[in-house]
């Protein structure tokens, strides 16, 4: 059989190690083992390991703790846990920290192998996202030519050194983690660890203690000490992705946090202070979001401090030809084949299209082109139908006025801007009496008000 990925064994049973060894090689794997946890965490530092299947009860270094160790130094590496000692309380505690998943002895061969099926998805997932986000180099993690880009790199390597919190805006797809990485790397927290919270995927009972960690016996299941994202992100920096999606019952104590940089664990006493570089992204108009309560208005300007608004792709499509250039490298590299080029007429669709997935859309299609094509060289045929059937004008640098989205959007603050300038006038600038008028509340009313640029003489 192919092989299909390297497994890490940590058993401290040699029956066991051995028994794993020879279920895993039937579904494709290879595999190297350790005894302990502490082994483990050197054989991950030394091998290109796809997946670790541990035992939970283990001398030394435990199931749980190796699993705190890796997800914190081996984020990508998917982990499962299989034990002789399973309750309810270790299991959920185990999927809390980030394991894939949790199998209890004796198990199904069958089961192990749709959990390696599993995995390598988790691993793929894992290597695509690290694909758009994850480079040594900090100058490759942002790649163009264009004044808006050339602007943003310009504001973020001269914060990069400073303690101030960076809230970085855009749609899906745009490379706001590109942004959060290459200030973490150009500053001196670059040794440091840098830890990635998706607020969004996080449900919202357990997003609190996902943050900020939890006390043994803090709630049911909570079986030991867990440290939060702060905690692990101390001396370097914390992403918080998709920021806009936090719940308001979540935001008071993470403004706290970001005020005084210390807080308690979910069922602690104790006072846990951190150094913590605090770096935002949404792609949700954040100030919208005040205005119609569902986002703390004193939380979002603790988040603004330094804001960077990371571009559409259509808006930046002078960086086209060079962001496919490096992505058809790249694929070609992992492929292990000759460098692939693009054609001029595929170009030329290329920098026709209006890109609603950004950067991440592109990166997908010029993999999906490199795949398909003969020979090497990326034809316009070897594009997808809906790219070239596409008919409209390559969108102006720096400009997207054309685009149906930008046109609602301006329309919009055009109705916006005149309704509020009429309420103002039949109430002699009544900011109180106009704002009844428009079903808003005076701070919404006066949000809206500065962000349209219009003033009241009350």
């Amino acid at each position: 059989m192919k092989r299909r990925g390297l497994a890490l064994i940590v058993d401290d049973e040699p029956n066991m190690r051995r028994v794993l060894a020879a279920l895993l090689k039937k579904h494709g794997f290879a595999s190297i083992d350790a005894a302990d946890g502490e082994a483990a965490l050197e054989l991950l530092a030394e091998n290109e390991v796809d997946v670790v299947v541990s035992d939970l009860k283990m001398p030394r270094m435990n199931g749980l703790e190796l699993l705190e160790q890796a997800r914190r130094r081996f984020p990508d590496v998917p982990l499962i846990l299989i034990t002789a000692h399973g309750t309810v309380g270790s299991a959920v505690e185990a999927l809390k920290q980030g394991a894939l998943d949790y199998l209890t002895k004796p198990f199904d061969p069958d089961e192990i192998g749709q959990v390696l099926e599993k995995a390598l998805l988790a691993r793929e997932s894992q290597h695509r996202e690290s694909r758009i986000g994850v480079d040594a180099d900090p100058d490759q993690l942002l790649v163009g030519n264009s004044e808006a880009l050339a602007e943003i790199i310009r504001v973020t390597d001269r914060v990069a050194d400073t303690p101030a919190t960076i809230l970085v805006s855009g749609e899906s797809g745009t490379g706001k983690e590109r942004v959060a990485r290459r200030v973490h790397l150009r500053s001196e927290r670059s040794q440091g660890p840098f830890i990635k919270v998706n607020c969004a995927a996080i449900p919202d009972g357990l997003l609190e203690s996902e943050l900020f960690g939890h006390e043994r016996g803090a709630f049911t299941g909570a079986a030991s000490q867990k440290p939060g994202r702060f905690e692990l992100a101390d001396g370097g920096s914390l992403f918080l992705d998709e920021i806009g999606e936090m719940p308001l019952a979540a935001q008071p104590k993470l403004l706290r946090a970001l005020q005084e940089n210390r807080f308690y664990r979910v069922g602690g006493t104790e006072t846990v202070t951190v150094d913590t570089r605090i770096i935002a992204a949404t792609n949700r108009d954040l100030r919208e979001e005040v205005a119609q309560g569902r986002f703390r208005e004193d939380l979002f300007y603790r988040l603004n401090v330094v804001p960077v608004r990371m571009p559409a792709l259509r808006e930046r499509c002078d960086d086209i030809p060079l962001l496919v250039d490096r992505f058809a490298e790249r694929i070609s590299d992992r492929m292990d084949r000759e460098r692939v080029k693009i054609s001029e007429a595929a170009l030329a669709i290329l920098q026709r299209w209006p890109w609603p997935g950004n950067i991440r859309e592109l990166d997908n299609a010029i993999e999906r082109a490199v795949l398909l094509c003969d020979g090497n060289e990326v034809a316009a045929e070897d594009l997808p139908l809906e790219y070239r059937e596409h008919t409209g004008p390559a969108p102006e640098a720096g400009a997207s006025d054309g685009l149906l989205k930008d046109r609602v959007r301006q329309a919009t603050r055009k109705i916006e801007h005149d309704a509020i300038a009429a309420a103002l006038e039949v109430t002699g600038g009544n900011v109180t009496q106009a704002a009844k008028r428009l079903g808003l509340s005076r701070r919404g009313l006066q949000l809206k008000m500065k962000e349209l640029g219009i003033r009241s003489g009350c």
